[in-house]
């Protein structure tokens, strides 16, 4: 039951693989997924189980392998362009998977379960846990009075010690306690920030960082959990500090203490920092860390691919080798490209829907026109849709014929509900020799049923024409 099959498929190919000449050597496969979310919701954009596609390259120089990454990138931007979806390529965290250079493909709708962050100015696009914050430029402060110990019974949160001091969160540290592969370690970063565990474990070169129990704060702090502070920790753990927080400025930190509180500590002169780096969520309203112009903006947005260069991370580790020209043997450099297909049918509904149903852009709807007739009693409206039925067919144009014994308002809200782009309505028109036709949630009007078929296919090419992304060079 895989989640993912980088072992799976580096297994296969260490078994065949000798010389440089059979590379590149791509492999993949479609097929069900199985992960154990802790939390399933969403409907289908999140389960258990889903269809997956999933591609793994073997290349023996690192062009070869940038040259599979760009082609898979524009591949997977072009299946979106053909599913009609807005999509948004970002940087991500690569996770369990590891490798190095990965771009995550988002599905941009509100009801997303991810927060991506962008500059419209340069493009730069990374998901929360990825996306960089640029260090602050301003200078040191100075003349910070001397540390003092203040009284905060029952504030332990960042909302209640800033309430009962008067200050603003910015004015405060948050003093996290984490385990970064089996060591307690600490972390530092303003009271209106929120700490980024991947970019911590990323600052540590620690794969796994996690946050610490309660008997290991106890234990760093000698205090209840919620008065952490790096003033006077036991057993002088590592101490890192996420890059906004200025050497020489006074915060309000917790005591160490139950209940208590120490004012006007600076970084510098009360504790020291073992790393400075970047630990922090970024959030709407950041400088773009990549031009001098613009600032990052939120949006909302469900994953549906996910590409990586993962290099000798796995090739190295089970011995997937080659011989090169000069006879040395080498692991060879991976890439791992994963598209969720159902997930991909799941989150365009989330994306593409209205009060009455579903939207589905044209070229992945079930079917593009619905032939109804409205009275399924009437003989002439049932031959009559029937012959409209095979001409569409004959055209190629995927048609569902709705001649159910059902009553006419029925079948137009299944319609709508099941969100067939296209929808003929054969009645009693036909006594004048028309039917009605017209777009999904839109207005019907008469057309003649002489000529109804060649239009309804017009019609459905040219919308599926406005799917078809342009060639490119590659």
């Amino acid at each position: 039951l895989g989640f993912t099959h980088e072992e799976v498929v580096t297994d296969i190919v260490r078994g065949v693989l000798n010389s440089w000449k059979q590379m590149p050597i791509y492999l993949y496969q479609i097929q069900t997924k199985l992960r154990d979310e802790p939390r399933p919701r969403g409907g289908l954009v999140r389960g258990r189980e889903f269809t997956m596609f999933d591609g793994y390259s073997f290349d023996s120089n690192q062009e070869d392998l940038d040259r599979i990454y760009r082609l898979n990138y524009r591949a997977y931007e072009r299946i979106f362009l053909r599913c009609g979806l807005e999509y948004l390529a970002v940087e991500a965290d690569p996770g369990a998977i590891g490798g190095s250079e990965n771009h995550e493909f988002m599905l941009i709708t509100e009801s997303g379960e991810d927060t991506v962050l962008r500059c419209r100015e340069c493009g730069y696009a990374a998901n929360a846990e990825r996306a960089e914050v640029r260090q602050s430029a301003e200078a040191p402060g100075a003349g910070v009075p001397a540390a003092e110990l203040r009284s905060t019974p029952g504030a332990h949160t960042i909302d209640q010690v800033s309430e009962l001091l008067g200050l603003p969160a910015l004015s405060l540290i948050k003093t996290i306690v984490c385990v970064a592969d089996g060591v307690p370690i600490v972390a530092l970063l303003r009271g209106d920030r929120e700490l980024n565990l991947p970019k911590l474990g990323r600052a540590l070169g620690a794969p796994i960082v996690v946050l610490a129990p309660p008997a290991i704060v106890e234990a760093l702090t000698g205090a209840p959990v919620g008065f952490a502070g790096p003033v006077g920790l036991i057993g002088e753990p590592q101490i890192i500090v996420d890059q906004e927080i200025r050497a020489g400025v006074g915060y309000v930190v917790g005591a160490n203490q139950a209940d208590a509180h120490l004012l006007n500590v600076a970084l510098g002169r009360d504790y020291q920092a073992g790393i400075t780096a970047d630990i922090r969520t970024a959030v709407a309203g950041d400088p773009c860390p990549r031009c001098e112009s613009g600032s990052m903006e939120e949006a909302r947005g469900i994953e549906v691919g996910h590409i990586f260069k993962l290099g000798t991370k796995y090739s190295a580790d089970m011995g997937c080798v080659y011989q090169t020209p000069g006879g040395e043997k080498l692991p060879a450099l991976m890439g791992c490209y994963g598209l969720g297909v159902s997930r991909t049918i799941a989150a365009a509904v989330e994306a593409h829907h209205d009060s009455s149903g579903i939207e589905w852009p044209i070229s992945i709807a079930p079917f593009e026109v619905a032939v109804v007739v409205a009275n399924s009693k009437d003989e002439g409206q049932r031959t009559e849709a029937e012959a409209l039925y095979r001409k569409l067919a004959a055209l190629g144009v995927d048609t569902l014929l709705d001649d159910r014994e059902e009553r006419t308002g029925v079948k137009f809200k299944d319609m709508e509900l099941i969100g067939i782009p296209f929808q003929v309505v054969v009645g009693k028109g036909l006594a004048e020799s028309v039917v009605e036709f017209g777009k999904r949630g839109g207005t019907r009007e008469a057309i003649p049923l002489a000529t109804a078929s060649s239009v309804i296919s017009a019609a459905v090419t040219q919308a599926r024409q406005q799917l078809i992304p342009g060639r490119d060079d590659e």
